[in-house]
């Protein structure tokens, strides 16, 4: 696979030239995507192609300097390096800071802004991370995540889910991975059967738009199915790239017809360099209330944001009703509910 690290070779692998502006943009958030998710933006339109805004350069990202780099508090949170406990009962586990692509909207931009990389895990943390999660028994799910721990070579990524998955306290463990969208032959038949055989684990991925669920990306996930793996998707809400109810929609029938659960639609987090793609939290909601009549539970997954301060996620919904009369699917009319005769839910 040919990866990019500049906005320069992206663009003259598109057929286009770059903007002057794009050089002073990834001078301080470096680019690098890789030829397979280049190939998906439409050039025609580079320029509102919802594929092009996560890969490639925006002004917009310099416009914003007064929000913080961490505004989840993660690094508050990291009783030993590398492992995120803001939960009582899991974790997050930072296996590296490589990726198969920057995607210009990432939540943890301060780990590759200027030029700077988080490195792959080194035995020491490894170790100082399994001893604090032998010493809290009341932990029993890790999230793998990083970076893509896809990224790491297949024997030390196969050393690390063991070495997590040998503690007696942990139940679930959580790989989460963009390759199926971003790279998907990197989701190998060895890399997919491994997983298959470790108990309670789960993948979860990251489609935002229903143009990645590619041929390559359904059957990226296929391999890991049928080992026996279930695959979720967590998307983002992102401005000009799925702040449509229609898009949405395409998208979750895709996933669910592929058999991967819609599980989260995140407001994108209040990061630096990243809020132009803020929608605000109520064009979420009315997302939500577009689904109703239109989508099965299967499809629509639970609209969230994640609280600055380390307050964690919060799921929200649309107000339907109170004092015990409630909008039908279509909101064309309110229908009262008693939970016992006389007796008036609350």
């Amino acid at each position: 696979m040919k990866f990019y690290r500049s906005g320069r070779d992206a663009m003259a692998r598109l057929g286009l030239a770059a903007p002057a502006e794009m050089a002073g943009v990834e001078a301080r958030f470096p680019v690098y995507v890789n030829e397979y998710y280049l190939g998906l933006i439409d050039p025609a339109d580079w320029k509102n192609d919802p594929i092009a805004r996560q890969a490639l350069p925006d002004v917009a990202e310099l416009a914003d300097r007064s929000s913080s780099f961490d505004p989840l508090a993660e690094e508050e949170q990291m009783p030993v390096p590398r492992l995120i406990h803001r939960f009582e009962d899991r974790v997050v586990l930072l296996a590296t800071g490589r990726c198969a692509m920057r995607c210009r909207f990432c939540f943890r931009k301060r780990e590759w802004a200027d030029g700077a990389e988080l490195a792959d895990i080194s035995e020491c943390e490894l170790a100082a991370a399994a001893h604090y999660l032998a010493g809290h028994p009341e932990i029993h799910e890790v999230l793998i995540s990083g970076g893509d721990p896809l990224m790491l070579p297949f024997p030390r990524l196969k050393q690390l889910v063991e070495t997590i998955a040998a503690l007696p306290s942990i139940e679930v463990i959580r790989i989460g991975s963009r390759m199926p969208v971003v790279w998907p032959e990197r989701v190998t038949a060895e890399i997919a059967a491994f997983f298959g055989e470790v108990p309670g684990l789960w993948f979860a991925t990251h489609f935002n738009h229903p143009r990645e669920v590619t041929s390559e990306a359904a059957a990226a996930c296929g391999r890991l199915i049928r080992a026996g793996v279930p695959v979720v998707n967590q998307s983002v809400l992102l401005r000009g790239v799925n702040d449509d109810p229609v898009v949405l929609e395409a998208l979750f029938r895709r996933l669910i017809a592929i058999r991967v659960k819609p599980h989260y639609l995140f407001h994108v987090d209040p990061v630096q360099a990243v809020r132009h793609f803020a929608t605000g939290v109520e064009r979420g909601l009315e997302i939500l209330r577009y689904f109703r009549p239109r989508l099965s539970s299967l499809a629509v997954p639970t609209f969230a944001i994640d609280l600055p301060e380390g307050g964690g996620k919060v799921a929200l919904q649309p107000q339907y009703g109170c004092n015990g009369e409630y909008y039908d699917i279509h909101e064309t009319k309110r229908i009262r509910y008693e939970t016992a005769p006389g007796e008036l839910s609350e």
